[in-house]
């Protein structure tokens, strides 16, 4: 039977003080969880605002890490003989092919969509009709952005763009559902090839990662919900902590093959994507990490545009470096000067961009949500999309109307002696737009020289990111880029990527992120060139616009992200500029800690606007402005109180009353050790294990054979580890049967073979912050709080951590604490 264990009443803690830390100024809208709301806001204003972060987080279910501990799974182990990790490696290197060649397949579709769409328009822009490119522009990219949106509103099963934050969000313990679902694969890819090829400034980055841990997933756990597929294949990985590692390493495989970044891919999972890790999974994300890489480059090395180009396995520098810089230059001290102005630029830039985009996308879901009728509020998100890429293409198209053309500066140092061709930055293509054709001639040196002219404002909108990024990195080219059309596209390409990122398309934000920061450290490099002029000598040859557009790209990537160690080596191998290390590292910090001077990063704010309950390295909980020191409060301070228990022996109707009235996820199980002692804590059984137990009548037994606990048969294993109930509608009809049939209020279930025998608990007087560390590192779902005689008194789930509910609770604590000195009389 279950019993409801009276509310306990806390010790005095009269005797304790709040260690008060000092909140930092509010100089930007914070999104932080300790300023949830306005300090102006009274204690109504932020009781609604907490209330809307639980209503936000309600739908979410917790996960655990390991595996339940009981009697059937130590069974379901002994029946595995031991074998070395071979069959892991294995997925490791599939996962990494099958990454690679999905980054391949991304770049090629990608580039050839984009190829096609501007040669349609190609006479009308050498004959200076805009009009018409526009509208063709326009039509291409519309067709693109319908089925790209459609998919992600109409197709995928969540009916929203999924990402990294909700990649992140399940690898911390949250359950999010249809994450890894087979159509929000296919939905995710296509939606991201066409979103990207339209025209929106985004990138590929972003739906990379989750593409990546969905095929981790997929390609471990050899079933699939959807298809109704459950192949027999590495059935010892089908357990969480397995297939936490394997998304892992999927998603470090997306970033290493989006950027030919293996080190990189590793360095990030380690630093944003992944809450749980040892060296073992380290080394095995980075065979992932090199097999996917690999893949992408092997395939590129000969096919461009889907047509074999010969020279399989021969890797050319170019092609493998997404953003090559050739010319590396000699660093002065005197350049740590402007990186450091860039790094606090990249900080303020960055905060701005995290709270306007949130802002953007607050307006946006409050807008949506007001919306009732479901088809009119998906064909809104929609339109939505259809918006965005209207103004994005006029802004591309009609802008570089207003610039003149510009010779190409430099040409000479890009050429070769004797060399049939011209080794031009710029082909005949867009940046040209509707410049006349150059002609060459050779020189009397023997050297090829060129007239050719581009639009700068088209060269660096109407571009794909990728190759306005490398336009900007180029070194050597000081004044090719004029201080208008740097500010000019810095201005637009700000906010049309603020807005872009959370429609409803699949998209990233990596390639906006550093496009941005490359513009205005392009900028700054010119002022030095306006300043000191254009060094040849060696000991000024660092005052290059180039060098500091890539410092500037790492500077505001930092400032949206807060990343700092896998930032700078994707740097490194993204552009082949190890000279620039030590000023990429600076930049990188500095941007960092301005940026987390005002808001959290952008991936965090995005985890706490989508209400995934997640929880950071580190608590943060404040009251009046003042942080919180949580070794100062105890485990019974945030715990749930009232807790249901259950028996080793329970009765099948009120076990099925029990499911059926309440929603909580696991139960703590109690015992009497002998007949004249009180019940003592034992272990921990889920929901999903009672319900599944409950739909075998073979292991029920009758009062009479109750002390005979082995002659009923015991489950396997797996037939009562699942990750969802195989149908919901039938379990409800079997919990009210077993309700109202009294033929079971006759019959019993032994739970003694299913109990998780090493559930952890903490006693009520236990330290909370250490309390909040042993929850998050062993990726825990219940935590049971007990007295000194080890009764359960209270429970903490994964909620009750979250900073909004520990200020909720600590307050009230704070408040008592208070009542209770202000009561005591005076001496």
């Amino acid at each position: 039977m279950s019993s409801l264990l009276s509310c306990k009443t806390c010790v005095d803690n009269s005797e304790e003080q709040m260690l008060l830390i000092e909140e930092r100024p509010d100089l930007i809208h914070s999104l932080d969880p300790r300023r949830c709301c306005s300090s102006k806001q009274d204690g109504l204003a932020n009781s609604n605002c907490r209330k809307e972060e639980r209503e936000c987080q309600a739908p979410h279910e917790s996960l655990d890490y390991l595996p339940s501990h009981s009697r059937v799974y130590k069974k379901w182990l002994q029946e595995k003989t031991y074998r070395t990790d071979w069959d892991r490696w294995m997925l490791m290197g599939l996962i990494g092919i099958g990454v690679g060649m999905l980054g391949f397949l991304t770049h090629q579709i990608i580039d050839y969509l984009i190829k096609l769409k501007w040669e349609l328009v190609k006479n009308y822009l050498q004959n200076g009709n805009f009009h018409m490119t526009w509208i063709c522009i326009l039509g291409s990219g519309l067709a693109m952005i319908v089925v790209s949106s459609g998919l992600v509103v109409f197709f995928c099963p969540a009916g929203a763009p999924y990402g990294l934050p909700e990649v992140i969000g399940f690898l911390n313990g949250a359950s999010i559902q249809h994450i890894f679902n087979v159509k929000t694969f296919l939905g995710t890819f296509v939606s991201c090839v066409l979103a990207v090829a339209s025209g929106l400034f985004c990138g590929p980055e972003g739906p990379m990662i989750h593409l990546g841990a969905i095929i981790g997933c997929g390609l471990s756990q050899f079933k699939s919900d959807t298809l109704g597929i459950q192949l027999p294949f590495f059935t010892r990985f089908w357990n969480s902590a397995d297939k936490r590692n394997f998304i892992t390493a999927g998603a470090g495989a997306g970033i290493a093959s989006v950027f030919r970044a293996p080190v990189g891919g590793l360095l990030f999972t380690l630093e944003e994507v992944a809450s749980f890790w040892d060296i073992r999974l380290a080394w095995q994300t980075f065979f992932c990490c090199l097999m996917a890489a690999f893949t992408t480059d092997l395939l590129s090395s000969s096919l461009s545009g889907f047509v074999y180009r010969g020279h399989f396995g021969f890797f050319k520098a170019e092609k493998r470096i997404l953003f090559w810089v050739k010319n590396l230059l000699d660093m002065s001290v005197l350049a740590f000067v402007p990186t450091i102005f860039l790094g606090i630029l990249g900080g303020l830039f960055g905060a701005l961009f995290v709270s306007l985009n949130i802002k953007i996308n607050k307006l946006r879901e409050r807008f949506f949500s007001s919306i009732k009728k479901t088809s009119l509020r998906k064909t809104s998100k929609l339109l939505e999309s259809v918006l965005v890429l209207g103004c994005t293409i006029t802004v591309t198209v009609y802008l570089p109307y207003f610039f003149s053309c510009t010779p190409v500066m430099n040409l000479r140092t890009l050429q070769l002696k004797n060399s049939s061709e011209i080794i031009s930055p710029f082909e005949r293509e867009i940046s040209e737009y509707s410049c006349p054709s150059g002609t060459a001639w050779i020189g009397p040196d023997g050297v090829k020289y060129s007239n050719q002219t581009f639009n700068e404002a088209a060269a660096l909108l109407a571009e794909n990111g990728k190759r306005g990024i490398m336009y900007l990195f180029r070194r050597g080219t000081h004044e090719e880029f004029g201080y208008t059309s740097l500010i000019t596209a810095l201005a637009f390409y700000f906010f049309l990527s603020c807005w872009t990122a959370g429609s409803a398309v699949a998209s990233g934000l990596v390639i906006p992120m550093l496009y941005t920061g490359a513009l205005y450290g392009r900028i700054v490099g010119l002022i030095l060139v306006s300043i000191f002029g254009v060094q040849t000598n060696e000991q000024g040859a660092w005052i290059d616009p180039g060098l500091f557009a890539a410092v500037g790209a790492a500077s505001f990537f930092s400032g949206v992200s807060r990343l700092t160690i896998s930032l700078t080596v994707i740097m490194v191998e993204i552009t082949n500029d190890v000279q620039s290390l030590l000023l990429v590292m600076l930049a990188v910090m500095v941007a960092k800690m301005i940026g987390d001077w005002f808001n959290m990063s952008l991936y965090s704010s995005l985890l706490k606007l989508k209400g995934i309950p997640y929880l950071d390295s580190e608590p943060l909980a404040s009251h009046k402005k003042n942080r919180l020191n949580l070794e100062l409060f105890f485990a019974r301070d945030v715990m749930e109180p009232c807790v249901r228990v259950l028996h080793l022996r329970e009765n099948i109707a009120s076990l099925a009353q029990l499911i059926a009235s309440t929603s909580h996820g696991g139960f703590p199980v109690v015992y009497k050790p002998k007949p004249d002692q009180v019940e003592v804590f034992l272990g921990t059984i889920t929901r999903l294990e009672l319900c599944m137990l409950l739909q075998h009548e073979a292991i029920f037994e009758t009062e009479t054979n109750h002390d005979s606990l082995s002659c009923c048969p015991l489950l396997l294993y797996q037939k009562i580890t699942v990750e969802k109930l195989p149908d919901p509608p039938q379990m409800t009809m079997l919990l009210n049967c077993y309700s109202t049939d009294p033929q079971y209020q006759q019959l019993f279930i032994n739970l003694e073979p299913y109990i998780n025998k090493s559930a952890v608990s903490v006693q009520a007087h236990f330290s909370l912050q250490r309390t909040y560390i042993i929850f998050r590192t062993l990726g825990l779902r219940h935590l049971t709080v007990v007295d000194l005689q080890n009764r359960v008194v209270g429970i903490i789930t994964r909620k009750d951590l979250m900073s909004f509910q520990l200020e909720e609770r600590l307050a009230r604590q704070l408040a008592s604490q208070k009542r209770d000195s202000d009561e005591q009389p005076l001496d």
